[in-house]
């Protein structure tokens, strides 16, 4: 087993310093969906964990891309493409991070080398984001059933987790080689390392989402009076304004609400993938393979893969004089 490192990458009250921002910005973020801007709840729950692991970065991302500035006007705050491409991001950060961040906090507890870690956190990733983010909480939203979701919501997912893992990937890897007690759940560092790396994935995972969501093979963001508290089309889809609200006739202008940002809004909702060439959709599923072979090249370069968790080493040890072995 090769020397471990403990080189911080910051200090440590930056750190708790860091933690305490994202607890408030947890608060506020959780409290502001829960109470005031109606979106969809599997985005809500969405928004709150991804600002758990991006803090406030996070917080200015939902203050700008979500939290409804005024009443009646969510529908048209988050119509623009490159909103619902965010809230695309998001929903994959939420299931794949989180799966990423529970398979590593495991892998650490048995100590397996980085080089077997990182593919179990991709594999959790992927099953975590797939099983739970993607086809049980959406299959309302694509009017499916469990198993025709599942099999809907594969390619695109598996596309978005490649780019997901492209960004966390080396982050992970360089920040636990220069530090490996972030190799750890029970150090701090552990936790830094998870949100630098979230980060990284979310900027990483945003262009790929923003081609899908313009493809309609995902969704972005949505709101509970166009599309229901769980995402399934309310009646008013088939009004001429696109959606209605609390069985009123459909919104006006004068409230708020355009029928051209409930279009829009609605527009958005998965249609399926038969629009989309399939040489398109390969090139696309192909780029994103390539995306996450060369994470995994530059976490090869800059960081050690066969690093294990375990008390850290600032040098190896030398023979004083005059010990006998």
């Amino acid at each position: 087993m090769s020397p471990m490192h403990a080189t911080p990458w910051a200090p440590e009250w930056l750190l708790w310093g860091w933690f305490g921002l994202t607890l408030l910005s947890v608060a506020y973020v959780a409290w502001d969906l829960f109470t005031s801007t109606p979106e969809m709840k599997v985005m809500k729950w969405g928004w709150v964990l991804v600002t758990l692991y991006t803090g406030p970065v996070g917080l200015l991302v939902y203050w700008f891309s979500c939290r409804e500035p005024a009443p009646g006007t969510h529908e048209q705050f988050v119509a623009p493409l490159w909103k619902q491409a965010v809230g695309s991001t998001i929903h994959c950060a939420a299931g794949d991070a989180t799966g990423i961040i529970v398979a590593a906090a495991i892998t650490g507890y048995f100590g397996l080398s980085m080089g077997t870690d990182i593919w179990v956190e991709y594999a959790a990733g992927f099953v975590f984001g797939l099983f739970i983010f993607q086809a049980l909480f959406m299959k309302d939203m694509m009017n499916m059933s469990y198993g025709q979701a599942l099999r809907s919501s594969f390619l695109p997912e598996w596309m978005s987790m490649n780019a997901m893992m492209a960004g966390m990937l080396p982050t992970m890897v360089i920040l636990m080689t220069r530090d490996m007690r972030a190799m750890e759940a029970t150090s701090p560092w552990f936790w830094a390392a998870m949100s630098a790396a979230t980060l990284v994935g979310v900027v990483v995972a945003y262009p790929i989402n923003w081609w899908l969501v313009k493809h309609k093979l995902k969704h972005g963001m949505g709101t509970e009076r166009a599309l229901g508290k769980g995402g399934s089309p309310t009646a008013a889809e088939h009004g001429h304004a696109g959606m209605m609200m609390n069985g009123m006739p459909p919104a006006t202008p004068a409230m708020g609400i355009s029928a051209h940002a409930g279009h829009a809004m609605l527009s958005m909702r998965p249609t399926g993938d038969d629009h989309v060439p399939a040489g398109r959709k390969a090139l696309v599923t192909l780029l994103s393979l390539l995306l996450l072979a060369a994470s995994y090249y530059v976490a090869a370069r800059f960081g050690d893969l066969s690093m294990r968790p375990g008390p850290p080493m600032h040098m190896p040890e030398m023979a004083m004089p005059g010990m006998t072995h």
